[in-house]
């Protein structure tokens, strides 16, 4: 009799999708407790269902509902608002996800995730390299420098020196330069610290341990099924420790040839060239150092790799470090004839990073269409070439904050007086260049809204069919038809984003040729050419720094906007619930991935459950929206075989097609979501006309019962009913759950997991169809 009664009893897992929300909601209780879990993520059940298990013939027919609140770890305090500084690194790890997929091509996998890392290796040295500007350049060398600039920043007055070059012990040039550069450097170690703190948090989670045999089987799947993949402590800590040297060799490379340049000069201490020489070589060797660490070794995904490089973890910093202080020892020496004038040469620096990284995108847009070739699919966003286009905007969204701080800084040292050179000709280019993207921008906008009111046109008579025999409302009908058709936006983000990721290539190169030739801001180099041309060139720049300045103000005031407001750092964190869902693998300064922790605690939920049921076959439904399908998804993956049999997926407003199938088809193609569809007992997906975000699976070929149920209507009733007696509304992305649709589906999956789950198999080797499999990104 017992057995019968468990028989009856389910466990239906629900996990939340983008923005979060409170486990009252997601229940329909407002009494909850938490069973299991921390502040941070946690399962909770309504307060009558805390002893389900002791209970079964209380559940009979219907499921234990449990909640899995994973909000917490994007949008918790006010501190993750200070995350909107790392976009630029979040972005260029997105673009190392977004490899097309590929067969037998290690090569050009291992070079593609190297090209990746790179290119956020640059984005770390050109953050520093524009706080050494604002601190070095604008702050110590130019405004310190100047008589007339510094009376008017009083704080500056010990650094400062008079009109004939007299002052006190901090203003030589030099000193001026090394008690500055303690500002870089700060924000050097911050950066290292919010990693290490999240690395622990976060990338620290243990996953569900695998049987060697087990890994054996999963290798031949997706990447997502490996034990490693969400175990990335390793590379993370050797990627923090290349990134903070970076950034300290940077800071000590701006301080440091500045006062070797001097030296160098005829006429000048010998002792003191020979040691600018030896400092020299010394940040080329630790240069060097830095890139083949970041070059030697990628992600180890096939096996769970809790080994940790401490040498050179603790090493290279420290030696960064050791060597910064010596640079500022070297250039705190008394050089009674030194004077700053002009600019530091942050031209060269600048325009060298603007280079490579321009290099660095073409060659992975040409790894990535030869990656392509191998396995084309037309659902693949920009045919293959969405990560080059999202690491080039990773590229300028980097340039855009680091120009605008400098133009920010430069105005507030000097205001209209003149009195100071300003930030690097180049930096200026670069933000006249701005006003013409925003042409561009309008114009793709434009095109985009004539597109959208023809096809609300063209929806508006599919609402009619939809809706037979409803007396017609046109109010009503434009309302369906214009959700509809702005849903539909979403898959043109594509061509959009290839666009203006060329545009900006182009741009951009123009902008380094142009500083590079006439070495003048835009607005003298036009200075005698046609009037029509003069007055485009004048306007560019003096509109593109407004714009520049106004973004970067409008940035920080939003960022502290987030500190203090709890539903501004909601909406921040939905940018994070997307952006952050990958493991740091191509800069550990990224904000952290929240699904290395979310992941492993619904893997090791899931396997509980079907472990402590084992005698009646463990049933559970995984019931995932929007985002929550994209981890309940992983969590199957991340699965044992014979565990993975007895769990149905239930999927509503689910991107993983739509969005992660087309942008990143090497872990969610359609042969990945095949191979899931084949191992779960079932999986039924809910999706909309309406929904902006969610989608229809859309697996080809036979492969067991339908995924996609058809489309939901939205609103349920056109019009007035009995059943309908307030007008309907139009729920877009969210109230799945209150669709007569999802009740259905639910039962269908429980009653089908009932009828034909088998008894475990514990010790049994399952062969399963597997999915053609990338190669992991391991080099070395």
């Amino acid at each position: 009799m017992e057995r019968a009664t468990q028989d009856e009893t389910a466990l239906e897992l629900l996990v939340h999708g983008v923005g979060g929300t409170t486990p009252e909601e997601m229940l329909g209780d407002p009494r909850t407790v938490r069973i299991s879990g921390d502040n941070t993520a946690a399962l909770f059940r309504r307060t009558e269902d805390a002893d389900a298990e002791q209970r079964p013939d209380d559940y009979r027919g219907k499921p234990v509902p449990e909640a899995y609140v994973w909000c917490n770890l994007t949008s918790g305090n006010g501190s993750r608002a200070l995350w909107l500084l790392l976009l630029p690194f979040m972005v260029v790890n997105l673009a190392h996800w977004m490899r097309p997929t590929s067969r037998h091509r290690r090569p050009l996998v291992r070079t593609y995730g190297l090209l990746v890392r790179l290119t956020g290796l640059t984005l770390t040295v050109l953050l520093v390299a524009a706080a050494c500007e604002v601190a070095l350049d604008l702050t110590a060398w130019q405004c310190a420098g100047t008589p007339r600039c510094a009376a008017d920043r009083g704080w500056l007055g010990f650094l400062a020196t008079d009109d004939a070059g007299r002052g006190g012990w901090w203003s030589q040039p030099g000193r001026r330069l090394a008690l500055a550069a303690l500002l870089p450097a700060a924000l050097t170690g911050l950066l290292w610290y919010l990693s290490h703190r999240t690395w622990s948090a976060y990338e620290s989670q243990q996953p569900l341990p695998h049987k060697p045999e087990d890994e054996e089987e999963e290798a031949t799947r997706t990447a997502l099924s490996r034990p490693g993949f969400w175990y990335g402590r390793r590379l993370v800590a050797r990627l923090r420790a290349a990134h903070t040297a970076a950034g300290l060799l940077t800071v000590a490379a701006a301080v440091g040839a500045s006062a070797a340049r001097h030296d160098r000069r005829p006429g000048g201490s010998a002792l003191l060239d020979l040691l600018g020489w030896t400092v020299d070589a010394a940040l080329v060797l630790g240069g060097g150092a830095v890139v083949w660490v970041v070059c030697r070794r990628g992600r180890s995904e096939r096996r769970l790799d809790r080994r940790l490089d401490r040498a050179l973890v603790r090493g290279l910093p420290l030696a960064a470090l050791a060597l910064l202080v010596l640079t500022l020892v070297y250039a705190s020496w008394s050089r009674p004839g030194w004077r700053s004038e002009g600019r530091l040469p942050g031209d060269a620096t600048f325009g060298g990073i603007a280079i490579a990284q321009g290099l660095l995108v073409v060659a992975l847009a040409v790894v990535a269409h030869s990656l392509y070739r191998t396995s084309p699919d037309a659902r693949t966003a920009i045919r293959g070439l969405g990560g080059p286009a999202v690491a080039m905007l990773s590229c300028a969204l980097g340039g855009v904050m680091s120009g605008g701080g400098a133009q920010r800084v430069a105005d507030w040292l000097d205001g209209a007086h003149g009195s100071i050179d300003g930030p690097p000709v180049l930096l200026t280019w670069q933000a006249s260049v701005i006003p013409p993207l925003l042409v561009v921008v309008a114009v793709l906008c434009a095109w985009l809204g004539l597109r959208t009111f023809q096809r609300k046109r063209r929806e508006m008579t599919k609402v009619t069919l939809d809706y037979p025999g409803e007396p017609k409302d046109s109010a009503r009908t434009r309302r369906i038809a214009g959700t509809r058709a702005r849903a539909a936006l979403t898959d043109r983000a594509p061509l959009l984003v290839g666009i203006i990721s060329a545009v900006t290539l182009l741009f951009g190169a123009g902008a380094l040729i142009g500083a590079w030739l006439t070495e003048k801001v835009p607005a003298q180099a036009v200075q005698g050419t046609p009037d029509v041309v003069e007055g485009a060139g004048e306007t560019a720049q003096a509109l593109g720094s407004w714009l520049i300045g106004f973004g970067f103000i409008l940035f920080v005031t939003w960022g502290r906007r987030a500190y203090k407001d709890a539903s501004a750092r909601r909406t921040i964190g939905i940018l994070w619930d997307v952006g952050t869902f990958w493991p740091r693998a191509a800069h550990p300064f990224a904000p952290p991935c929240y699904a290395e922790r979310a992941v492993p605690d619904l893997t090791w939920r899931m396997a509980a459950w079907t472990r402590a049921t084992s005698a009646t076959g463990g049933r559970l439904v995984i019931s995932g929206h929007s985002q929550g399908s994209v981890l309940a998804a992983a969590a199957a993956w991340q699965l044992r075989p014979s565990v993975r049999r007895r769990v149905a997926l239930l999927t509503y407003g689910s991107p993983l097609e739509r969005l992660y199938g087309r942008w990143f088809p090497a872990h969610f193609g359609p042969a990945a979501l095949t191979s899931l569809h084949r191992e779960v007992d079932c999986w039924r997906n809910l999706h909309r006309p309406t929904d902006p975000i969610g989608g229809p699976i859309n697996l080809r070929g036979a492969c067991g019962p339908q995924v996609d149920r058809a489309a939901l209507k939205d609103p349920l009733a056109y019009g007035r009913t009995e059943t309908h007696p307030l007008p309907a509304p139009i729920h877009g992305h969210g109230g799945y759950q209150t669709d007569p649709a999802f009740a259905e589906e639910r039962a269908r999956l429980l009653a089908r997991l009932k009828a034909v789950v088998p008894p475990p198999r514990p010790a049994a080797r399952e062969a399963v169809t597997p999915a053609p499999a990338d190669p992991p990104d391991t080099a070395g």
